[in-house]
């Protein structure tokens, strides 16, 4: 939050200069006024900006503990199937399931421990989010579909 915060600050004094220099052919209360309409403008974007990141985070926090909770049901389910195998099968199964457990224990724990470190690094982390919980799904689907055989 604090990079995002940075970047639009920078942002906005940008928007205030050019508007300055943009501006310097008009006169000094023109200018004056300009340059409040440019620094408001700039406010509310980034305000705007706020806003949507935080919708955005919530978001994003909300769909991942979904599919963390379902991998968690697949996981106890997994764990029920297990009790009724036979010897030679039950413990390699059960160690790819205390594997994915720790996996999505990983994750979970990740998602709540995420600090806002700016956009660029946000977009990054969403990227790997997701796709080490695509690969924990499918592992768990491949993990079912192998029991159901």
């Amino acid at each position: 939050m604090k990079k995002m915060k940075k970047t639009i600050y920078t942002l906005a004094i940008t928007v205030f200069f050019a508007g300055t220099v943009l501006t310097s052919c008009k006169s000094s209360s023109e200018k004056v006024e300009d340059a409040g309409e440019n620094i408001k403008e700039a406010s509310q974007n980034l305000e705007q900006a706020k806003e949507d990141y935080i919708k955005e985070y919530n978001e994003f926090k909300l769909e991942s503990e979904e599919k963390i909770t379902a991998n968690e049901i697949i996981i106890a389910e997994s764990k029920e199937s297990a009790k009724i195998m036979k010897k030679e099968l039950k413990a390699d199964y059960e160690r790819r399931i205390i594997e994915l457990e720790q996996k999505n224990s990983a994750m979970k724990a990740k998602i709540a421990e995420y600090n806002d470190e700016g956009n660029e690094k946000w977009q990054s982390f969403k990227r790997e989010f997701n796709h080490d919980m695509d690969e924990l799904g499918q592992a768990l689907k491949d993990l079912t579909k192998d029991n159901s055989k």
